[in-house]
């Protein structure tokens, strides 16, 4: 069992991470609406790199890791991303819509590639109990 302090801590520390992510998200998509000019794009790319970097982190921690690894989500990333790689490709003009469908292609890919290790491993896992029965 934790003791209070080290509860207390851990805490402290997801909150502050959950913070800073969504205060990234929040410098990354709405500093248009408050600034202009190159103060506009430093905010814009220091929230991106904030969101990055704490996202990973988070991404990092034993539940979220193990809902993100779960069949159904990454099929819900899977069709979501790519039906957004393709109506941005085709509803968003110049390079905007290009990068958007590259990021969000490049997303809907990981899903993918994480859908296929998965089955790999349960079609190895099923090799090896049919290969040795008195396993």
């Amino acid at each position: 069992m934790k003791s209070l302090l080290a509860t207390l801590k851990s805490l402290v520390a997801n909150l502050l991470l959950w913070s800073f992510f969504a205060g990234g998200l929040a410098a990354s998509t709405a500093s248009g609406a408050v600034l202009d000019g190159t103060a506009k794009t430093a905010a814009t790319f220091a929230g991106i790199a904030v969101s990055l970097l704490t996202g990973s982190r988070i991404a990092k921690k034993p539940k979220i890791k193990a809902f993100l690894s779960k069949p159904s989500t990454l099929w819900f990333l899977f069709l979501f991303n790519g039906g957004v790689a393709v109506a941005s490709y085709f509803a968003v003009d110049g390079v905007k819509g290009i990068a958007t469908a590259a990021g969000m292609g490049l997303v809907s890919l990981g899903a993918a590639g994480g859908l296929l290790s998965s089955r790999r491993e349960q079609a190895a896992g099923t090799r090896a109990r049919v290969e040795e029965p008195w396993a």
